[in-house]
């Protein structure tokens, strides 16, 4: 975690990569986020799925917004989304430059393992997070968080999670987004991710194998002193 000092404080594996789960979407909220607010995005998440994906939430999300999408972390919402924005770059840039632009957004969290090329991949779950192709480190991820080019960003998720309330309370307030993944070897298990920001201190935990969201929650919420 981080606080006014701008000193990274670190604990445990802080530098052990891992895939980022559902962190991956507050990359596409950088990339896309204005966008989408401005257009008012919405979406019907159902049981079922939607063009042979599926939610994790398997009932469905039912109607979602930009807000719900990013509390409730929507799988479906953000993938549709992520497909128009791409759509829209590709029809109003060509595959070179819409290509390139979707690298810049998720380098840090790509490595190598991007096959090269000009065209836009094919987007799927692996793009918001569910598999090990965007991948992190709870330091790296934190100087990500932390870096001037991310203000925005975290502004808006800011404003996204909280809503007027984060505004206009005079005790700072946390908002958090939490996430699982799986664990790179180890069939069907999972770690979990939780990133969040009071406006003065700037925290994330990966929480180690076979815990969920829930878990990293309650965890992250006992470090900071939280209810």
């Amino acid at each position: 975690m981080v606080g006014a000092d701008g000193v990274i404080q670190a604990y445990g594996e802080a530098d052990r990569e891992s895939p980022m789960g559902s962190l991956a979407k507050l990359v596409w909220i950088r990339f896309q986020g204005d966008e989408w607010a401005a257009r008012d995005m919405g979406f019907r998440c159902v049981k079922g799925g939607v063009n042979g994906y599926e939610c994790w939430e398997k009932k469905g999300h039912g109607r979602v917004d930009l807000a719900k999408a990013l509390k409730e972390s929507c799988n479906l919402a953000f993938l549709a989304w992520a497909d128009w924005s791409l759509a829209e770059e590709k029809r109003l840039y060509g595959d070179g430059v819409t290509r390139v632009r979707l690298e810049d957004a998720f380098r840090p969290f790509l490595g190598t393992r991007l096959k090269p090329g000009n065209e836009v991949p094919a987007l799927g779950p692996p793009w918001i997070g569910d598999g090990d192709l965007l991948r992190t480190t709870p330091r790296a991820m934190l100087q990500w968080m932390i870096h001037p080019a991310q203000e925005r960003m975290m502004a808006q998720c800011r404003r996204l999670m909280l809503g007027f309330q984060g505004f206009v309370m005079e005790k700072p307030t946390w908002w958090m987004k939490t996430g699982t993944a799986p664990v790179p070897g180890e069939y069907g298990e999972t770690c979990a991710w939780v990133a969040g920001s009071n406006g003065v201190v700037t925290a994330v935990l990966r929480v180690p194998r076979g815990k969920g969201r829930s878990d990293g929650l309650a965890r992250f919420k006992a470090i900071m002193g939280l209810p």
